[in-house]
């Protein structure tokens, strides 16, 4: 069954499971308008994420009244069931918000913790040599203290209009009627068969029979159904301090070859924090994003600093000088991001110093040449506390999923969320939800030529992360909801997609739609299949390797207008955009 039919087929089983507004119709438009590049139009609300499920939840949501806050609840609860190797409950996320009444940003640290009980030395073997990925990752070990649930119910008791409970109806709904798994669930499912059949909850689930799920199966899961029953009754308690808390200790402890630290007081003592907005001035506008322990909110603010000297509206979209200088302003962010950044309530991270327009305007000068540049360092930003610390040696491979809302009320959120790699450490606990492997975002040496590294592990600290979920501001109002998953290289999808948007003109459609050209540690990955391929020679040519790639955005974004909301969501997945008609 190819996408189109996918979606006709969602759209009437949905509107069945959830009877109270009729949606098929305006599903369908949504998809229509993506597949003809168009992005969707509405004059009051707007959610676009990850899945056509998801966002019929959070319209629902909206539709009643409800905010921006209410809707994310909605939409995380059912991106947990249908999308679990994206994000979930047993994961983290990082959430910005913008208050229409005050006009003030707000960020919400939602992040996995590290257990008290871990040592710099996790993921090093007996002769403190680093693990290999994978044998790190499968299993207990890698498993932090879960954020979601907090920051759901953080952000709902701030913004939410609603009854708490009555937010989780959608996904209780589909869990225990069934969802019709997607074709990527499937492909993703029979891709990863080794390590998921190693647990046998998590094999019975994805491998009933003994066979991987398959697209148009229709999937129930009666234990997150109940588990988002409890989350709906008692606001979280069980899942920090009860009985949901006692299985997820049990889970991770219990894993016979790789097991894990995290015990009940590590739940108990999670929180999450409010941390200060990185902004930066681009163009006429304020780009806002998330600090530390993310690197995206100030990785994206160097791109964009070190390229506002630089007329990218004159050279366009094809230009491979523009890409040329995206490219090694990209290198530039990348290179100090693996020096400075890291959880700023373990390292003192100089965020001032790295977004400072003058050190910006220096390190640009530095792409004031018609060739790649040779080699990329660090620099020395003011205000900087970190001499002391080497480059980092994390891996961070692409997983997680965003969600961009905007309500009636004129409140925008933008959250990205995770469970880090494709199915998180593969544990799936009693109550039905998989569990996430962020351990594995701390770098692995803890150590390098007898310099500390600041993102290494300690206990009680979170792994510096490359979300980049971002509001960008126009005259104080929001003007783009925008992000993506895609790891590491999510901090280039958005930097790219909004030049795309305010350099060049793009419609938000567009600019998420549009080829990627990632540049990360030196060599240019070009998006295969696309128009990107076109530029291959040119940046060959300029000094870069080249290598031609799948980049699997997933980028979800909102535009707001004086008259109207215009959304986008990428093609490269199965999300959409959706709004009021």
């Amino acid at each position: 069954m190819n996408f189109f039919r996918f979606l006709l087929f969602f759209t009437i089983f949905s509107s069945a499971a959830l009877p109270s507004i009729a949606l098929s119709n305006d599903l369908n438009y949504a998809l229509q308008r993506k597949k003809n590049g168009l992005s969707v139009i509405s004059d009051r609300w707007m959610v676009s994420a990850a899945n056509p499920y998801a966002v019929e939840a959070g319209a629902k949501i909206l539709a009643r009244g409800g905010s921006a806050a209410d809707a994310m609840v909605a939409v995380q609860s059912v991106l947990g069931l249908v999308e679990p190797q994206s994000s979930g409950i047993g994961g983290g996320g990082f959430l910005i918000w913008f208050d229409a009444a005050s006009g003030r940003i707000t960020t919400l640290d939602g992040r996995e913790t590290a257990s008290r009980h871990v040592t710099p030395q996790l993921f090093q073997d007996e002769s403190g040599q680093p693990l290999k990925f994978f044998d790190a990752v499968v299993g207990g070990r890698s498993v932090g203290v879960p954020g979601t649930p907090a920051l759901m119910l953080n952000a709902h008791k701030r913004w939410g209009k609603l009854d708490w409970s009555a937010l989780f109806q959608p996904g209780i709904n589909l869990a225990e009627a069934g969802f019709m798994v997607s074709p990527r669930l499937s492909m993703l499912v029979a891709r990863d068969e080794k390590r998921l059949t190693r647990f046998e909850r998590t094999s019975t689930y994805f491998y009933p029979d003994g066979k991987p799920i398959k697209a148009d199966n229709i999937l129930k899961n009666l234990r997150y159904a109940k588990t988002l029953r409890a989350l709906a009754s008692d606001r979280g308690r069980s899942f920090y301090n009860g009985k949901i808390a006692r299985d997820i200790v049990d889970t991770v402890q219990s894993d016979a070859i790789n097991p894990g630290h995290l015990d009940l007081s590590d739940l108990a003592g999670y929180s999450v924090e409010e941390r200060s907005a990185v902004c930066i001035a681009y163009r006429d506008l304020d780009v806002c994003g998330m600090g530390p322990p993310s690197s995206g909110g100030v990785a994206v603010g160097q791109i964009l600093g070190m390229l506002a000297s630089y007329d990218l509206a004159k050279m366009g979209p094809n230009s491979s000088d523009a890409w040329r200088l995206i490219g090694d302003a990209s290198r530039l962010a990348f290179a100090d991001r693996g020096r400075y950044i890291a959880d700023s309530d373990f390292v003192l991270v100089p965020v001032k110093g790295l977004l400072n327009e003058k050190y910006l305007k220096n390190r640009a000068t530095l792409l004031n040449r018609k060739k790649a540049l040779e080699t990329v360092s660090p620099g020395n930003p003011p205000f900087h506390t970190a001499h002391s610390f080497a480059d980092d040696e994390s891996i961070e491979l692409p997983s997680t999923s965003h969600i961009s809302i905007v309500d009636q009320y004129g409140n925008a959120l933008s959250m990205t969320t995770t469970i880090e790699n494709a199915f998180g450490s593969r544990l799936m606990t009693k109550g039905g939800f998989l569990l996430n492997n962020e351990m594995t975002d701390f770098s692995f040496r803890d150590i390098k030529g007898g310099v500390p590294i600041a993102n290494r592990v300690e206990p009680g600290k979170r792994p510096r992360s490359s979300m980049a979920p971002t509001i960008v501001l126009k005259n104080g109002k929001p003007y783009l909801i925008i992000g993506s998953p895609g790891g590491s290289r999510i901090i280039g999808f958005v930097a790219k997609a909004i030049i795309a948007f305010v350099d060049w003109g793009m419609t938000v459609q567009q600019a998420v739609s549009m080829p990627h050209f990632i540049n990360r540690f030196g060599t240019f990955d070009l998006e295969i299949n696309t128009k990107a391929e076109m530029m291959e020679g040119y940046l060959s040519f300029a000094g870069f390797k080249v290598k031609l790639r799948g980049l699997n955005s997933g980028l979800h974004a909102i535009a707001v207008y004086e008259d109207r909301l215009e959304g986008g969501a990428d093609p490269r997945r199965e999300g959409l955009a959706y709004g009021n008609r």
